[in-house]
């Protein structure tokens, strides 16, 4: 919706603006608008964009995921580079089911810039060893399916890895 350092000046605004209802004696309408200066410091550290096509990604909806990413029309000014990371690990997901070499340029963009949950990074090497694998490349699936093993602590990919372990020894 708005650029990154809008949010900021937005907030920085608010926050006067609330400075000034305490010293004139509205208490309460400053208190208010704190609490509503700490909405645009949320969704400076939260895109809402991303936000809602995780939402959309949890509905396995992939075209509406698609839609509301692509309603961010410049990634580089309006997103932090960890968001940045999320929304080329978002776009790796919807273009792995449809265009394999751009998927793995997405999600290699988004291990670049970053992600911070260790089942992201452990995702995103998961399935760029799957593509790997697809394109014959073993040697570099092998070291990606070990990255992605070491990140997943709470076993919750154990059996997609073990299930790509079994695939490459067919190769």
């Amino acid at each position: 919706m708005f650029n990154k350092n809008i949010k900021l000046v937005i907030t920085a605004l608010i926050v006067a603006y609330a400075i000034y209802q305490f010293v004139e004696g509205s208490i309460g309408n400053g208190i208010f608008l704190i609490l509503l200066s700490l909405i645009f410091v949320f969704l400076y550290f939260r895109n809402e964009f991303i936000l809602l096509a995780f939402l959309r990604m949890r509905k396995q909806d992939m075209a509406g995921t698609e839609k509301w990413l692509e309603r961010i029309k410049n990634p580089e000014a309006a997103l932090t580079s960890k968001q940045q990371g999320y929304y080329n690990y978002l776009f790796g997901i919807i273009y792995s089911q449809k265009n394999l070499t751009q998927a793995e340029k997405y999600f290699k963009k988004a291990l670049k810039l970053g992600l911070n949950m260790d089942y992201d990074l452990a995702m995103a090497k998961l399935s760029l060893a799957g593509i790997a694998m697809q394109k014959r490349r073993k040697r570099e699936a092998t070291t990606l399916l070990q990255e992605a093993k070491k990140l997943d602590k709470n076993n919750m990919l154990t059996e997609q890895i073990k299930m790509m372990q079994q695939q490459m020894k067919k190769i």
